[in-house]
């Protein structure tokens, strides 16, 4: 009897214990960062700990958004940069306003004539080399930004930079192999000097100085935004076009400014989501492909569904049509943005989508595609503060326009190639037919740069983002965002969700790696022409929640990284 109860206690005891003890699971694969400060999400680990090392300095976000900016040069010099530009997104928590800023490269302004006919005539002369390069806006955008919202000096945000330029970088596998497929490098004498060894891409873990690039940062911490653009560093870029018939001149540079306007935004399933303006049209894509998949029942569907998945893809099809028919320089073209961006519109176009079928892209309008290179960057910064920044900027393709400016280590852009130099020429599909994005002295080119904010349905900060990938990037951001928002997913799930591309006039569906056979069964059964796809785009987020402030730095592409600030 003694024995009998004492192993009923003992069962008792241990099934009591067992009540108790809580265990961890992981119901999810990927998993974000977490933290609760201050976050740097970007393409390379060692920009995003430069980026906390400003933070942890008593910068604040914009701050911090300056020295990655011009780490980035350093670590990822395919795209990271001095001489291109972008957009930028950046929130001010005290004032709950957000900002965007538009420093995307311009074209110089005494092209001639004769100049956009060679251009228009000469397409490697507009991809490669001195003549490809427009006025860059990375310094200018970054400078006045920080001098109207930054904290701390130029000079000390610019010190650890410097000092990641002079110990050097230790070049990763995927920097060696991206020097070896930018065959422009090969075309300038300066850019092979830095990327080359004996006629060879810089071999795998070689240590990288750049001597270069610390004359010209300590250049701008001395001088400021006056050294790149009036100063020493422009004498050396107006010298170098002049030898190399280059159209940049001094005027170009003197009278570039960044513009800083307000966002453009939409609401979707009552959450508030801010982009950037025209001439970035991938902003655009966005916001019309949330407005569109809003008149659709969600709720019962599956993140990687067919039934939604072909919805996304013909959102996606006709947000690229309309930047391809209306995007353009605002100040040159009169951009109809509140009627693309509309409920009404986008309800008119979505009660045009049979839910089983795809449409056929040459009923939709035929006109012409814009196409762009692929290697920009992005980078999400918040701080402890809550003010926030998306930023994305780029050279166009990899390495630009494969110029370097002697003495400075700046890559140049190769951004004239994004205007629309056929503009009203029929069957060309090169590039977008829009008189919006016709090349013009002055005029800044279309992009389908996609920086984005959104803000929860209380209007708090929910989700800094933004990707690189040309004309993938609204494919990438919208598929972040409704895999946030429609499905409930983490940061790291909504991010490695498989994704799939939907552009306009082509009759292809691109997909990527992980979509189950019966997913593609069911898409081509609604008549969609499946190409697999090499990765798309790779999104650099942070999302606030429950738990504190996450991060996720997308494993598409390698060497990305998150860095937290500790308290």
């Amino acid at each position: 009897m003694q024995i009998r109860i004492l192993l009923f206690s003992l069962l008792f005891l241990n099934s009591s214990l067992c009540a108790q003890v809580r265990y961890i699971d992981y119901p999810s694969p990927f998993h974000s960062t977490v933290g609760h400060s201050g976050m740097v999400v970007s393409q390379n680990q060692a920009s995003s700990d430069i980026g906390i090392q400003i933070l942890d300095m008593g910068g604040n976000a914009i701050d911090a958004a300056v020295a990655v900016g011009f780490s980035l040069a350093i670590t990822l010099p395919r795209a990271g940069n001095l001489g291109g530009g972008g957009f930028m997104l950046v929130y001010l928590k005290e004032i709950d306003k957000t900002i965007a800023v538009d420093f995307r490269s311009a074209a110089p302004k005494n092209i001639s004539n004769d100049d956009f006919l060679f251009l228009k005539n000469n397409y490697d002369q507009r991809r490669y080399g001195y003549k490809a390069s427009g006025v860059p806006g990375t310094v200018a955008g970054l400078l006045q930004t920080h001098e109207r919202y930054g904290k701390l000096p130029l000079k000390k945000i610019l010190q650890p930079v410097i000092k990641q330029a002079s110990n050097g970088i230790e070049v990763s596998y995927d920097l060696h192999q991206a020097i070896g497929s930018a065959n422009q490098i090969n075309l300038d004498k300066e850019s092979k000097k830095i990327y080359l060894e004996k006629q060879k891409p810089i071999k795998e873990h070689v240590l990288m100085r750049r001597s270069d690039l610390v004359w010209t940062l300590r250049e701008i911490a001395k001088n400021g935004e006056e050294a790149f653009y009036s100063g020493s560093i422009a004498k050396k870029i107006v010298k170098a076009m002049s030898r190399n018939g280059g159209y940049i001149t001094a005027s170009d540079l003197q009278e570039y400014r960044p513009r800083f306007a307000e966002p453009i935004q939409t609401t979707y399933r009552g959450y508030k989501v801010l982009a950037h303006p025209p001439p970035a049209g991938g902003a655009a894509v966005l916001l019309e492909g949330l407005n569109i998949l809003e008149n659709f029942e969600t709720s019962e569907m599956e993140a990687n569904s067919a039934e939604f998945l072909h919805l996304f893809s013909e959102a996606l099809q006709r947000g690229h049509l309309d930047r391809s028919r209306f995007m353009g320089d605002p100040l040159f073209y009169d951009v109809p943005i509140e009627k693309i961006i509309s409920k009404k519109r986008a309800k008119s176009l979505a009660n045009d989508i049979n839910p089983n079928s795809a449409t056929d892209p040459g009923t939709l309008n035929p006109d012409t595609l814009f196409i762009e290179g692929e290697n920009t960057t992005h980078y999400s910064i918040i701080d402890n503060e809550g003010n926030a920044v998306s930023n994305t900027y780029t050279l166009g393709y990899s390495f630009g326009s494969g110029v370097t400016i002697p003495g400075t280590g700046i890559l140049l852009d190769n951004q004239m190639n994004n205007f629309a130099y056929q503009y009203g020429t029929p069957g060309v599909v090169d590039r977008s037919a829009s008189e919006g994005n016709k090349f013009e002295p002055g005029k800044r080119p279309m992009s389908t740069m996609t920086p984005v904010i959104v803000f929860d349905k209380e209007n708090a900060l929910k989700l800094i983002s933004g990707s690189p990938g040309g004309a993938l990037i609204p494919a990438a951001v919208l598929r972040l965002v409704t895999g946030v928002i429609d499905f409930n997913l983490n940061l790291g799930e909504a991010t490695m969700l498989p994704r799939i591309h939907k552009d306009w006039p082509y009759a292809y569906t691109r997909t990527e790696r992980g979509m189950s056979a019966d997913t593609l069964k069911i898409l081509k059964g609604y008549g969609h022409e499946i190409e697999k796809s090499k990765t798309m785009g790779s999104t650099q987020s942070i999302m606030i929640t429950q738990n504190g402030v996450e991060g996720f730095a997308d494993l598409r592409r390698p060497n990305a990284g998150v860095s937290i600030q500790v308290d």
